[in-house]
Protein backbone atom coordinates (compact mmCIF):
# COMPACT_ATOMS: atom_id res chain seq x y z
CA UNK A 1 0.00 0.00 0.00
CA UNK A 2 1.74 3.16 -1.01
CA UNK A 3 0.73 6.24 0.88
CA UNK A 4 -1.24 9.31 -0.81
CA UNK A 5 0.67 12.41 -1.43
CA UNK A 6 0.22 14.91 1.40
CA UNK A 7 -1.99 18.01 -0.97
CA UNK A 8 -0.15 21.45 -0.24
CA UNK A 9 -2.86 23.77 -0.55
CA UNK A 10 -1.81 26.77 -2.69
CA UNK A 11 -0.94 29.96 -1.17
CA UNK A 12 -3.86 32.75 -0.37
CA UNK A 13 -4.11 35.72 -2.95
CA UNK A 14 -2.73 38.60 -2.17
CA UNK A 15 -5.92 40.55 -2.19
CA UNK A 16 -5.35 44.40 -3.10
CA UNK A 17 -6.48 46.34 -0.02
CA UNK A 18 -7.85 50.14 -0.38
CA UNK A 19 -7.66 53.04 1.87
CA UNK A 20 -8.79 56.63 2.57
CA UNK A 21 -7.59 59.52 4.37
CA UNK A 22 -8.82 63.53 4.42
CA UNK A 23 -6.98 66.44 5.83
CA UNK A 24 -7.74 69.93 6.19
CA UNK A 25 -6.16 72.76 7.12
CA UNK A 26 -6.44 76.65 7.58
CA UNK A 27 -4.94 79.49 6.06
CA UNK A 28 -2.70 81.16 8.13
CA UNK A 29 -0.75 84.09 7.57
CA UNK A 30 2.94 84.24 7.15
CA UNK A 31 3.32 80.81 5.90
CA UNK A 32 4.23 79.52 2.76
CA UNK A 33 1.84 78.00 0.77
CA UNK A 34 2.64 74.18 0.13
CA UNK A 35 0.37 71.89 -1.74
CA UNK A 36 1.24 68.61 -3.63
CA UNK A 37 4.55 68.60 -2.57
CA UNK A 38 5.34 72.48 -4.80
CA UNK A 39 5.63 75.45 -3.04
CA UNK A 40 3.09 77.78 -4.71
CA UNK A 41 4.64 81.69 -4.74
CA UNK A 42 2.76 84.70 -4.69
CA UNK A 43 0.29 83.65 -1.88
CA UNK A 44 0.65 85.87 1.55
CA UNK A 45 -0.93 82.81 3.18
CA UNK A 46 -0.07 79.19 3.63
CA UNK A 47 -1.73 76.39 5.79
CA UNK A 48 -1.48 76.08 9.42
CA UNK A 49 -0.52 72.54 10.76
CA UNK A 50 2.44 71.24 12.78
CA UNK A 51 4.45 70.25 9.87
CA UNK A 52 3.99 71.98 6.41
CA UNK A 53 0.12 71.51 6.42
CA UNK A 54 0.45 70.15 2.71
CA UNK A 55 -3.26 68.51 2.85
CA UNK A 56 -2.24 66.44 -0.28
CA UNK A 57 0.52 65.29 0.73
CA UNK A 58 -1.11 64.40 4.43
CA UNK A 59 -4.28 62.82 2.89
CA UNK A 60 -1.93 60.62 0.71
CA UNK A 61 0.01 59.52 3.96
CA UNK A 62 -3.28 59.03 5.98
CA UNK A 63 -5.27 56.71 2.73
CA UNK A 64 -2.05 54.53 2.80
CA UNK A 65 -1.86 53.77 6.83
CA UNK A 66 -5.62 53.28 6.13
CA UNK A 67 -4.85 50.50 3.17
CA UNK A 68 -2.45 48.94 5.34
CA UNK A 69 -4.16 49.03 8.47
CA UNK A 70 -0.95 50.78 10.20
CA UNK A 71 -2.78 53.75 12.39
CA UNK A 72 -3.41 57.01 10.85
CA UNK A 73 -1.31 60.55 10.11
CA UNK A 74 -1.47 61.58 14.03
CA UNK A 75 -0.23 58.13 15.30
CA UNK A 76 3.02 58.31 13.08
CA UNK A 77 3.32 62.24 12.53
CA UNK A 78 1.42 63.85 15.43
CA UNK A 79 1.89 66.98 17.15
CA UNK A 80 3.54 64.63 20.06
CA UNK A 81 6.20 64.08 18.10
CA UNK A 82 8.56 66.97 17.79
CA UNK A 83 10.82 65.75 15.02
CA UNK A 84 8.47 65.66 12.67
CA UNK A 85 7.64 69.91 13.58
CA UNK A 86 7.55 71.26 10.09
CA UNK A 87 8.78 68.41 8.22
CA UNK A 88 7.44 68.47 4.51
CA UNK A 89 4.46 66.91 2.93
CA UNK A 90 7.17 65.00 0.78
CA UNK A 91 8.94 63.87 3.47
CA UNK A 92 5.89 62.40 5.49
CA UNK A 93 4.94 60.78 2.32
CA UNK A 94 8.03 58.98 1.74
CA UNK A 95 8.28 57.86 4.87
CA UNK A 96 4.50 56.71 5.19
CA UNK A 97 5.96 54.60 2.01
CA UNK A 98 8.79 53.15 4.17
CA UNK A 99 5.94 52.15 6.71
CA UNK A 100 3.61 50.66 4.67
CA UNK A 101 6.21 49.00 2.36
CA UNK A 102 7.79 47.67 6.33
CA UNK A 103 4.57 46.15 7.07
CA UNK A 104 4.80 43.72 4.15
CA UNK A 105 2.57 45.89 1.63
CA UNK A 106 3.86 47.21 -2.37
CA UNK A 107 1.89 50.41 -3.14
CA UNK A 108 -0.30 50.21 -6.34
CA UNK A 109 -1.36 53.70 -6.23
CA UNK A 110 -2.55 56.77 -4.75
CA UNK A 111 -5.53 59.19 -6.15
CA UNK A 112 -5.44 62.88 -4.25
CA UNK A 113 -8.44 65.40 -5.04
CA UNK A 114 -7.67 68.76 -3.48
CA UNK A 115 -10.81 71.05 -2.71
CA UNK A 116 -10.55 74.93 -2.34
CA UNK A 117 -10.44 78.22 -4.83
CA UNK A 118 -6.86 78.50 -4.40
CA UNK A 119 -4.08 77.49 -5.38
CA UNK A 120 -5.41 76.42 -9.36
CA UNK A 121 -4.05 72.44 -8.79
CA UNK A 122 -4.41 72.37 -12.80
CA UNK A 123 -1.85 75.30 -13.72
CA UNK A 124 1.14 72.28 -12.36
CA UNK A 125 -0.51 69.35 -11.49
CA UNK A 126 2.13 67.59 -14.04
CA UNK A 127 4.88 68.73 -11.58
CA UNK A 128 2.61 67.75 -8.59
CA UNK A 129 2.11 64.16 -9.98
CA UNK A 130 6.22 63.80 -10.50
CA UNK A 131 6.94 65.29 -7.01
CA UNK A 132 4.54 63.23 -4.85
CA UNK A 133 5.12 59.89 -6.91
CA UNK A 134 8.95 60.40 -6.88
CA UNK A 135 8.78 60.62 -2.88
CA UNK A 136 6.35 57.69 -2.49
CA UNK A 137 8.35 55.28 -4.86
CA UNK A 138 4.58 54.68 -6.40
CA UNK A 139 2.14 56.68 -8.81
CA UNK A 140 0.48 59.13 -7.29
CA UNK A 141 -2.46 61.11 -9.28
CA UNK A 142 -3.42 64.87 -8.04
CA UNK A 143 -6.42 66.72 -9.60
CA UNK A 144 -7.97 69.69 -7.60
CA UNK A 145 -11.98 70.57 -7.61
CA UNK A 146 -13.76 73.66 -5.84
CA UNK A 147 -16.90 73.87 -3.67
CA UNK A 148 -18.67 76.20 -5.51
CA UNK A 149 -18.52 78.67 -2.52
CA UNK A 150 -19.79 76.56 -0.41
CA UNK A 151 -17.80 76.32 3.72
CA UNK A 152 -14.31 76.83 4.75
CA UNK A 153 -12.80 75.99 1.12
CA UNK A 154 -15.63 78.43 -0.85
CA UNK A 155 -14.83 81.24 1.50
CA UNK A 156 -11.27 80.12 0.65
CA UNK A 157 -10.21 79.95 4.89
CA UNK A 158 -8.28 76.81 4.13
CA UNK A 159 -8.06 73.55 2.28
CA UNK A 160 -9.05 70.27 2.75
CA UNK A 161 -7.68 66.95 0.75
CA UNK A 162 -9.33 63.64 0.15
CA UNK A 163 -7.55 60.82 -1.20
CA UNK A 164 -7.47 56.96 -1.84
CA UNK A 165 -5.17 54.54 -1.92
CA UNK A 166 -4.27 50.97 -3.06
CA UNK A 167 -2.07 48.18 -1.20
CA UNK A 168 -1.26 44.75 -1.62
Amino acid sequence: MTAEPELVPPPAPRLPRTGIGTDVHAFAEGRELWVAGLRWEGYQHGLAGHSDGDVAAHAACDALFSAAGVGDLGAHFGTDRPEWAGASGVRLLAEAGRIVRAAGFEIGNVAVQVIGVRPKIGKRREEAQRVLSEALGAPVSVAGTTSDGLGLTGRAEGLVAIATALVY
